[in-house]
């Protein structure tokens, strides 16, 4: 049974490896699963997992050229495989 057709963002499967850094759990490498307009999910292999509510630092990692911004993201969703993080509306705008 798929719900994609009843979410807000179409996902598109991307494995892309990331940086998730948290106070509470440190710097960690893991990679995403796919992403979306509205966030992204990242694969729980081997990472401390924050909480859902959790505000959380996403950087792409291995990207040519200068280093990839770095994005602000909440937990919303846990599960075995991973997280589910949406982005957060930027400070600035």
């Amino acid at each position: 049974m798929s719900d994609e057709k009843d979410r807000k963002f179409p996902r598109t499967r991307l494995r892309a490896e990331v940086k998730l850094s948290h106070p509470k759990v440190g710097d960690q490498h893991s990679h995403t699963r796919d992403i979306s307009e509205g966030g992204a999910f990242i694969m729980a292999e081997g990472i401390v997992l924050p909480e859902i509510g959790d505000v959380v630092e996403v950087q792409v990692q291995g990207l040519p050229g200068e280093d990839a911004p770095v994005v602000r993201m909440r937990v919303v969703r846990i599960d075995k495989e991973g997280i589910a993080l949406e982005f957060l509306e930027s400070e600035h705008s």
